[in-house]
């Protein structure tokens, strides 16, 4: 999925003494297929930035386009057959209440009908726990577990594989080890790494962790004050180290 962002500005509480410029006419192209992880200090546009691509927030000025279609004005429920994010809160993106398998069913027609005639199958069942088998946690025997009962590393790590039961080819992923334990951390970014590759998907990954900014995806961006201050492609991104990095923020 080609997403291509013309000129996109966000202001909040515009001519108001506590406006906001968020985005200042930003001008991006994020290739089919391209892993690309944003980084910047609080405040830098980052994650107002994800919330347009996700249809969460309209530009105030400027175009989103994707796969050659604008999609500026079209909302974030409309954009789920195509989009799945991943949040900073291992609570979001889940029924607590519910099972495992129903989380999982109700991810796998989240942009049909919903209509409770379609059942949970065996082969549904089978498919739900090879897939869970993948992340090595043990939690394919606990597809009847509440999804609520589970640690946080467990409902993000499940929350990935969930995103590719439908017809995903852009994920989003805000932060989304910013709450875990690095071991947790860990499992959902190689799991994370694991899923885009294999289906191929168009993925952001917003992080403060440099280490994983070095680490993963093939494009990287530093963000300040609603701008791009750094874009560094593949290539280059490899020479990157962890002090390059921390560099960019001294």
């Amino acid at each position: 999925m080609h997403i291509q962002l013309e000129a996109i500005s966000k202001t909040f509480h515009a001519d108001a003494a506590n406006e906001i410029k968020a985005l200042r006419k930003i001008d991006i192209s994020i290739k089919k297929k391209e892993f690309l992880c944003l980084v910047g200090a609080n405040g830098s546009g980052k994650t107002t930035l994800l919330n347009i691509i996700a249809g969460i927030e309209t530009p105030t000025t400027g175009k989103v386009i994707i796969d050659g279609q604008e999609v500026t004005h079209i909302p974030d429920y409309k954009r789920t057959k195509w989009l799945a994010r991943v949040f900073q809160n291992p609570l979001s993106g889940t029924s607590p209440e519910l099972s495992i398998l129903d989380n999982f069913r109700l991810a796998a027609i989240r942009s049909h009908k919903k209509t409770w005639s379609i059942g949970i199958n065996d082969a549904f069942r089978k498919k739900v726990q090879d897939k869970i088998a993948l992340l090595g946690m043990a939690l394919e025997d606990k597809i009847m577990q509440p999804m609520g009962t589970l640690s946080g590393g467990q409902r993000q790590a499940l929350t990935l594989i969930m995103s590719v039961m439908d017809e995903t080819k852009l994920l989003l992923l805000d932060e989304p080890t910013a709450a875990l334990d690095p071991k947790s951390a860990n499992i959902v970014l190689s799991t994370a790494q694991k899923i885009i590759d294999e289906y191929q998907l168009t993925a952001i990954l917003i992080t403060h962790n440099l280490k994983d900014a070095q680490q993963y995806g093939n494009r990287i961006i530093q963000m300040a004050n609603g701008n791009i201050i750094q874009d560094i492609a593949e290539q280059q991104k490899k020479l990157l180290t962890v002090t390059d990095l921390q560099n960019w923020f001294v």
